[in-house]
């Protein structure tokens, strides 16, 4: 009975990170980035310490698969999006995380070194939580249901050896919580395989159904790179997404950004919007925008600016934040009214700025005094 619970519990593992693997690359989620480094580092000392504690115990290879699989999740995290300081929140995470690896080093006490990563779980586990509360579309994969089940696996073997204290598989039993608690935030259909795989057009879908209204973009490339396409209709004034980067001074902000490097926002005069890490972030320019950027009190929102066909590309126009800024860059948007370089809001005509600040679509320092007098007239 051990050995088939163990075979369980190491192929839901291995079939829950297939999925996750396979759900990153088709962009059908959006991990954080910060637990995932805490896994990665977390699951490689829950390796070390489970096996020096339990040398005996079939359960260290599921931990030890996990390792292997969390830090290869990590590499490819890291390689599709651009770095960004972690929040607050993220840092106290990751430190109380990683606190376990110095506990390691320094006294070499495995049972302390794992009740540490015990308690570490339920902090590493924080910043997905805040993540799936704000858009559960983000974690929304069948994975969450399949490492559920193989910790309940997992606890089953180590309930059913010989002698085992209740210290030795407590980290089975917390991940198991998390991870449940996960799958039931983003919902327990998502395992039902009737939703993760299936036929249609003549052609065979392997977690095409997890995508939810939520998921309305898809990610692919063009003359540029990366850029995002609608998966669904919008018609004029539908807010698309949401801009969530964290904020920065002008001075701190690099003089040559190229590439997946430039992905700054002027929101003030002294103060540029970074990178998320998320879809925002790839949103490219467009002489001839779809969308443009709305400065609200609820945050900085992409709204369109005229009905959107699915398979259409997202656009919005860079200048429309501009001013007084040293950046330019030569424009490849393949408009019929390309301007050729992207510059400050001024280098648009007098016609087209007044085209932008009536719709409410500039940031606040380029509206006209009047128009805070008459107030958000066109949110």
């Amino acid at each position: 009975m051990v050995q088939i619970l163990f075979l369980l519990a190491l192929a839901a593992s291995f079939a829950g990170y297939a999925a996750y693997l396979t759900g990153l690359k088709r962009d059908l989620v959006e991990p954080n980035r910060a637990s995932w480094l805490i896994w990665s580092a977390a699951t490689a000392v829950e390796a070390s310490t489970y096996a020096a504690v339990n040398p005996e115990g079939l359960q260290r290879w599921v931990f030890l698969f996990a390792t292997i699989a969390c830090v290869a999740i990590t590499i490819a995290l890291w390689r599709r999006s651009a770095w960004t300081v972690p929040t607050r929140t993220e840092m106290f995470c990751i430190a109380t995380s990683l606190t376990a690896l110095a506990i390691w080093a320094m006294f070499r006490d495995a049972f302390w070194a794992h009740m540490l990563v015990v308690a570490a779980v339920p902090v590493s586990f924080w910043p997905t939580w805040a993540s799936v509360v704000a858009d559960r579309g983000r974690e929304r994969s069948p994975a969450w249901g399949l490492w559920t089940l193989g910790d309940l696996a997992t606890l089953m073997v180590a309930a059913r050896t010989p002698g085992s204290p209740v210290g030795e598989y407590a980290y089975i039993l917390v991940e198991l919580i998390c991870h449940a608690s996960i799958w039931f935030m983003v919902g327990l259909a998502t395992i039902n395989p009737l939703r993760s795989l299936g036929f249609r057009n003549g052609r065979f879908y392997v977690l095409d159904a997890i995508r939810t209204p939520t998921n309305l973009f898809a990610v692919s490339e063009n003359h540029l790179g990366k850029a995002v396409f609608a998966a669904a209709p919008f018609v004029e004034g539908d807010r698309l997404m949401s801009f969530t980067g964290r904020r920065f001074r002008a001075d701190r902000i690099p003089s040559l950004m190229r590439g997946q490097s430039d992905r700054y926002v002027q929101v003030t005069p002294d103060h540029y919007m970074g990178p998320s890490g998320r879809i925002d972030d790839l949103v490219n320019h467009s002489c001839a925008p779809n969308a443009g950027l709305r400065f609200t009190d609820q945050g900085v929102v992409l709204v369109a600016i005229r009905d959107i066909a699915p398979g259409e590309e997202i656009c919005w126009d860079y200048s429309t934040t501009l001013a007084e800024s040293n950046w330019h860059m030569i424009c490849q948007c393949r408009a019929p009214d390309c301007r050729r370089v992207i510059g400050n809001f001024s280098t648009l005509s007098p016609e087209r700025q007044e085209w932008f600040r009536a719709r409410n679509l500039v940031a606040p320092y380029l509206r006209r005094k009047d128009d805070f007098r008459d107030g958000q007239r066109a949110a």
